[in-house]
C-alpha cells in the first residue's frame, strides 16, 4: 500500500526532474555535455537515498563528494570562463546536502571544500586574465553566500533532528506507559475476580463443610457396625470416608484462598526463603530429575514479609515449573534473586523460569484465575493463592515467555509494606 510519505516523495522527485529539464532546455540547447551532466545530477539525486541507506557510515560523505564533482564538471563545460558560468548556483546542491546530513562543523567543512572546488576553476582563467578587485569581491560574495545558505539550512536541519529525537523519546515513554497501564489493568481485573470468587468460595466452603461432616460421621458409624460382617459394605464405607477427607482438604484450600491472610511482618532475606522452598520441593519429589539452577545476588534481598506465606508462594511456583516439565529430558528450573525497584519502590525481584513448553498467549491472562488449570488432576487454586499472597504483600507477579522456551514468573516484593 502506498503511504502518504511515498506519494510526497514522488512529487518531489517529479519537481526535481522538471527543474533539471528546464535547465537543460535553456540556451545553448545543443550543448550535449551540459545536458548529460544535468541528467547525471538528476539520476544521482533519485538514487541518493538508497545509497545512503546501504552505506550509512560513508554514504553521506560520498553523496556530497559526487555532487561537488558533478557541479565542477558542469561549470567546466558551460560558458567561456568556468568561474563566470551562470550555473555556479549548482554548488548550493552539495552545500545544502551537507547541511542536511551533518552538524554545524561538518557543514562548514564541506562548504569549504565546495568553495575550494569552485575557486579551482579560477586557475585556468588566471593564465589569460588578471583578477580585478571587483572580480575578487564578486567571488567572495558568492562564497560567503555558500556558507550563509549552508548554515541556515543546517540550523533548520539540526532543529528538525532534535524534534524527531524528542518525538522518539516521547513515543518510547508512551509505549512504556501503555505497557504499565495494561499491567495495572490486568492486575485490577485479576484482583476483582479474586475478590468476587473468594467471597463465593468462602460461602460455598462453609455450606459444604456441614454436610461433609455428617456424611463422614455416618460412614464411620456404618463402618463400625459392619465390622467383620459385610466386607464389601465396609469397603464402600471406607471409600466414602476417604473421599470426604479429600473434599475437606479441597474445602480447606478454598478457605485459604477466600479469607484474608493475616500477615506476620518481619524482615526476611528472599535468598533464604527461595532456597528453603527449593529444598522443600526436593524433599517432596526426591525422584525428580529436574535440575534446579540458582542465581542469587551477592547483595541481601531483604523485604518486609510473612516468612511462611512467602515460602508457600515459591514452593507453589517451583512445583508448577516441575509439573510443566514432567517427562522432559534435561529439564531445568532457574531461580534468580536480586534487589530491585518497581514503580519507584525498593524491594527484591525473584524469577522462577523453567525450560518447559511455556504458556500460550490466549491462556496468559487466565493463568491466575481461580479454578483455571490445564492439568488433568489440578484444582486451579495454586497460582490464584500465589497471586493473592503477593497482592496482600503489595507486590506484583508477571508471567513472561522467553524466546528460548519455557515460562518465567517474575515476582516483585517491596521492602516496606504500605499500611
Amino acid at each position: 500500500m502506498t503511504t502518504h510519505k511515498q506519494i510526497v516523495s514522488r512529487w518531489i522527485d517529479l519537481l526535481w526532474l522538471a527543474f533539471l529539464v528546464g535547465l537543460a532546455l535553456l540556451p545553448p540547447v545543443r550543448e550535449i555535455h551540459k545536458q548529460l551532466i544535468l541528467v547525471a545530477i538528476g539520476a544521482f539525486q533519485l538514487v541518493e537515498g538508497s545509497m545512503v541507506a546501504r552505506l550509512p557510515a560513508r554514504g553521506r560523505a560520498y553523496s556530497v563528494i559526487i555532487k561537488i564533482l558533478l557541479a565542477t564538471i558542469l561549470l567546466d563545460h558551460t560558458g567561456g570562463m568556468a568561474i563566470n558560468s551562470s550555473y555556479y548556483p549548482i554548488y548550493y546542491l552539495p552545500v545544502v546536502t551537507a547541511a542536511v546530513y551533518f552538524g554545524p562543523l561538518g557543514t562548514l567543512l564541506w562548504t569549504f571544500l565546495a568553495s575550494t572546488a569552485y575557486c579551482s576553476l579560477l586557475i585556468p582563467a588566471l593564465e589569460e586574465y588578471e583578477l580585478t578587485r571587483q572580480g575578487a569581491t564578486e567571488l567572495a560574495i558568492r562564497i560567503l553566500f555558500f556558507f550563509l545558505a549552508g548554515m541556515l539550512v543546517n540550523r533548520f536541519a539540526v532543529e528538525y533532528r532534535r524534534q524527531v529525537q524528542r518525538y522518539q523519546i516521547l513515543s518510547e515513554e508512551l509505549a512504556e506507559t501503555n505497557r504499565e497501564l495494561r499491567q495495572v489493568q490486568e492486575q485490577a481485573r485479576r484482583s476483582e475476580r479474586l475478590a468476587a470468587l473468594g467471597q463465593l468460595s468462602a460461602g460455598l466452603a462453609h455450606e459444604i463443610r456441614n454436610p461433609l461432616g455428617i456424611i463422614k460421621g455416618s460412614a464411620e458409624i456404618l463402618g463400625r457396625k459392619l465390622q467383620g460382617s459385610a466386607p464389601l459394605a465396609l469397603e464402600l464405607a471406607e471409600n466414602i470416608s476417604s473421599e470426604v477427607n479429600r473434599l475437606n482438604a479441597l474445602v480447606a484450600r478454598f478457605l485459604d484462598f477466600a479469607r484474608p491472610s493475616p500477615l506476620t511482618r518481619q524482615p526476611v532475606d528472599l535468598r533464604v526463603i527461595v532456597d528453603r522452598a527449593a529444598e522443600s520441593v526436593r524433599l517432596q519429589y526426591p525422584q525428580s530429575a529436574v535440575q534446579i539452577v540458582r542465581h542469587y545476588s551477592n547483595e541481601p534481598a531483604e523485604v518486609e514479609a510473612d516468612e511462611q506465606l512467602t515460602e508457600q508462594v515459591f514452593v507453589n511456583l517451583i512445583l508448577n515449573a516441575l509439573q510443566a516439565m514432567e517427562g522432559q529430558r534435561d529439564a531445568k528450573v532457574f531461580l534468580s534473586v536480586a534487589p530491585g525497584r518497581e514503580d519507584g519502590r525498593r524491594g527484591a525481584v525473584v524469577e522462577v523460569q523453567d525450560t518447559g513448553p511455556g504458556v500460550s498467549p490466549e491462556l496468559r491472562e487466565q493463568i491466575f484465575n481461580p479454578f483455571f488449570t490445564s492439568k488433568k488432576d489440578g484444582v486451579g487454586l495454586g497460582l490464584s493463592i500465589v497471586a493473592k499472597i503477593i497482592d496482600d504483600h503489595g507486590g506484583t507477579i508477571q508471567l513472561e515467555n522467553h524466546a528460548v522456551g519455557g515460562a518465567c514468573f517474575r515476582v516483585f516484593l517491596p521492602a516496606e509494606l504500605k499500611e
